[in-house]
């Protein structure tokens, strides 16, 4: 029985290193995690509010509900967007989708071609 305590093995003989390779784990872990979560929603958020900020009136849109339509109007907040021939609705410039209209956007450049 004791020969089998003695394998076992006990403390490591230098406490200073185990912590400085724990450090060093969690440091890389939080550098992957802002290189493959953080940075890359930063940069969708920005390249959105550009894209809400350069839409101008005219321009066909859709939000994030999925509607249609053809912008109006636009104030800090808010934007008018026909949706048919003199239906307009007010919506909130945040609910502009981005993805979808710059897809419309390539299709209809598309059909041009």
């Amino acid at each position: 029985m004791l020969a089998i305590l003695l394998q076992a093995g006990g403390a490591p003989a230098s406490g200073n290193s185990s912590l400085i390779n724990q450090l060093i784990l969690f440091g890389g872990i939080a550098i992957v995690f802002y290189f493959f979560m953080i940075r890359p929603q930063q940069k969708k958020a920005k390249e959105a509010k550009n894209f809400i900020e350069e839409i101008k009136v005219g321009d066909t849109i859709i939000t994030i509900g999925g509607i249609h339509g053809t912008l109006i109007e636009k104030n800090d907040l808010t934007a008018v967007v026909e949706i048919a021939r003199g239906f307009k609705i007010t919506i909130e410039r945040a609910a502009i989708s981005v993805e979808s209209t710059k897809r419309l956007k390539a299709v209809a450049e598309k059909a041009k071609a």
